[in-house]
């Protein structure tokens, strides 16, 4: 049995991963076009400053990636996150704490009394009826208000997915927010009900010793398949019960195919095989984010918590900081300090795209309105993604659905990223096991 995996970022790794756990026998091989696996998984060290391209890390209060750490061999690397990285900011018109207790939202400034007591009447709010899909800014004015949606809800979607509340669909980004109406009848029932029968610590953020890249190397390392960097899958053909993959220089036969590829490259390659398949996949909108490191000598902010995230009535260009040497160890040299300042998303687009010097900029001006930072970085590190994450527009599931029942009328065939079912490291380990699983299945069938 021989199975093509395109695309060498968590997806297409997990997936070999769990294929092999179960069936070591399978011949695997790995195509990734660039030269180096991990896609937006990376770790770039500048001047002893380790800034990570996209995500720094997965939470622990769902077993996916904890248990793909372990089982791949790779516990050693687990680093937890500081205690200061509990506490977190929101920018408004001013730097706010994050409430973490009733008494603490009492006292927020980010709401005013009427924004305070329609949050509470939540539960009053009768739930929605039917499954039709809502945007998340509709989903939270008719549950909690607009200015909770505004204060909250807006700089968390913007965290997440580089999104804006008016631009998602709730029902594909937080599907859990969602079952809690459903199950519960509201979000403050619900969440009671929940904390109940699940008593117990929360998930803590975790990451690697050396940053995400160090794990993707050592799971590329453990990984008993053929790897082939620097070399991009054109498009592939069905030949009766097998698929011939076009790469650059050669054609090779297999007997299944996983694309672990963007969405939009998916449709490049399945452009042959059905073009409906690429119209559905091109359909899949990206948002453009860019990430700016900033490596400091000296800066006098103490940095005791997980950095800030803006609302779109603050009219900042900066989405929000990450204080990446408080919340994990070994981020900056010893006695120096780092921030990452992410720019663009569907709050600010065109700001994603702009020129390293305008981007370093837009940066430094950013911690200065918001952390009163007056310091000059002594280090930058600037990674554009003109494309960067998912963005789950209104009637995503309903695309997904049509997508993957058409996907089935093609045996052997497979899709595994984080354009479909979330965006996150547990998403795409979860989703990455069950693809393995589909395909062990009708390896025994």
């Amino acid at each position: 049995m021989k199975i093509a995996i395109v695309g060498g970022g968590i997806s297409g790794l997990a997936t070999a991963f769990y294929i092999k756990q179960s069936h070591p026998e399978v011949q695997i091989t790995l195509f990734e076009k660039e030269e180096k696996l991990g896609g937006k998984m990376m770790t770039q060290e500048v001047d002893g400053f380790l800034f990570e391209e996209g995500s720094n890390g997965f939470l622990s209060n769902k077993p996916d990636t904890l248990d793909f750490v372990k089982e791949s061999g790779a516990e050693y690397l687990l680093l937890r996150s500081s205690d200061d990285a509990r506490v977190r900011f929101i920018y408004k018109n001013a730097l706010c704490k994050l409430p973490e207790s009733p008494g603490a939202f009492l006292k927020t400034p980010l709401l005013s009394l009427f924004g305070k007591l329609r949050v509470a009447a939540e539960i009053l709010v009768p739930a929605k009826e039917d499954d039709s899909d809502e945007t998340l800014q509709s989903f939270g004015y008719r549950r909690v208000g607009k200015e909770m949606t505004n204060a909250f809800l807006d700089p968390m979607v913007a965290g997440i997915f580089a999104s804006a509340p008016d631009k998602i669909s709730v029902n594909s980004a937080f599907p859990a927010v969602v079952k809690l109406e459903k199950e519960y009848g509201g979000l403050f029932k619900g969440m009671l009900r929940k904390k109940k029968k699940e008593a117990g610590p929360g998930g803590v953020l975790m990451s690697f010793k050396g940053g995400v890249g160090a794990f993707i190397d050592s799971l590329a390392n453990s990984l008993d398949v053929e790897i082939k960097t620097n070399m991009p899958v054109k498009y592939i053909e069905k030949i009766e019960d097998k698929y011939l993959l076009h790469v650059e220089n050669f054609e090779e036969e297999f007997d299944k195919v996983i694309l672990s590829t963007p969405a939009y490259e998916s449709a490049k390659i399945l452009n042959k095989i059905e073009p409906e398949f690429s119209v559905l996949l091109h359909d899949i909108e990206y948002s453009p984010i860019s990430v700016v490191g900033l490596g400091y000598s000296r800066l006098n902010h103490d940095l005791k918590g997980f950095g800030l995230l803006t609302t779109s009535s603050s009219k900042k260009d900066i989405l929000g900081v990450l204080w990446d040497s408080s919340i994990f160890t070994g981020r900056a040299p010893e006695g120096k300090k780092s921030l990452r300042v992410m720019i663009g998303g569907q709050r600010n687009p065109d700001l994603a795209l702009k020129s390293d010097e305008e981007l370093k900029q837009i940066a430094i001006q950013g911690v200065k309105e918001t952390m009163g930072v007056k310091e000059l970085p002594d280090t930058v590190y600037i990674k554009r993604w003109e494309r960067g994450i998912p963005n789950y527009r209104l009637g995503h599931l309903e695309r997904m659905d049509k997508l993957f029942k058409k996907l089935k009328k093609y045996d052997g065939l497979y899709l595994s990223s984080n354009a479909y079912f979330g965006v996150g490291l547990n998403d795409c380990v979860r989703n990455s096991k069950e693809v393995a699983s589909e395909v062990l299945k009708n390896l025994k069938s």
